[in-house]
């Protein structure tokens, strides 16, 4: 198999086909548009960083890649909730999608290629993570709660603005595992978009010794996607409100979390 050093080319404006987002309006886009995608779907330059990191980060990058091609494509899966995501698109609004770390593997490849934008930090591991997902057809804007969050929220806005769904690890980028932070919250009250809550569950899979809990999927093993009710903040509205939506996300993570738990062990939790 051969890989080339390149991401995968900005996909198209998405359709319905294999339930796919579908457009948001029937026009030409315009050139700050496709300057946005341009930057979006491309790789960052290296050239920052010293040679051993440069070596580093392209071998994680395709060592990541490899790994979720060969064991994703293997994922047996259940879909639960799907018409969620379609009500938003219905609504002519785009999707905040909201999902913890531990998911990152299966979540890549189940909504692979369909040209959502994911927060990335602006370090040595954010850029390879921000490469294996470009491969699979998402966007990166850099950033993170801790560096360059201004910036990398900014671009979500003009993202979500031009008709890209975009996406956060909620709980990153450096924990704790499970605690939601506020970054899909600010964005959908400056915007408007709505916020996408999902979350996975495999049967069988390797988890990580790190904070983040990382799990790699073992090869033919089943798996839920679990995608919660939309939820939506006011545009501009109040503090109050804000806050009382991100408890609302972090309860609505939380038990769609239990409920893939249940499915996984067949058995209600205590």
């Amino acid at each position: 198999m051969q890989i080339k050093e390149q991401a995968t080319p900005p996909p198209p404006r998405p359709d319905r086909a294999r339930g796919t987002a579908p457009r948001r309006r029937d026009r030409p886009e315009t050139d700050p548009e496709q300057k946005i995608r341009k930057r979006m779907y491309s790789f960052s330059d290296l050239s920052g960083y010293g040679w051993r990191t440069r070596f580093l980060i392209r071998c994680a990058d395709l060592l990541f890649y490899l790994v979720i091609l060969l064991f994703g494509s293997t994922i047996r899966w259940e879909v639960r909730g799907l018409d969620h995501l379609n009500s938003i698109h219905d609504r002519g609004l785009r999707a905040i999608f909201t999902f913890w770390h531990p998911c990152i593997f299966p979540a890549t490849w189940f909504w692979r290629n369909r040209g959502i934008v994911v927060m990335s930090s602006r370090s040595r591991d954010g850029e390879y993570i921000a490469r294996f997902i470009q491969r699979f057809g998402y966007g990166a804007a850099r950033g993170s709660s801790s560096r360059g969050a201004g910036r990398a929220l900014a671009e979500m806005v003009e993202c979500l603005e031009s008709g890209i769904d975009v996406a956060f690890t909620i709980d990153g980028p450096r924990g704790p595992v499970y605690v939601a932070k506020d970054g899909a919250v600010i964005l959908a009250r400056h915007t408007g978009h709505a916020i996408l809550p999902f979350h996975v569950t495999m049967k069988r899979y390797i988890e990580a010794p790190s904070w983040d809990r990382l799990q790699i999927p073992m090869p033919f093993s089943r798996a839920v996607m679990l995608i919660g009710e939309a939820l939506f903040v006011d545009r501009g509205g109040p503090e109050d409100e804000a806050r009382s939506k991100q408890a609302l996300l972090q309860s609505t993570l939380d038990r769609l979390r239990a409920e893939g738990e249940v499915w996984r062990t067949g058995q209600p939790l205590p």
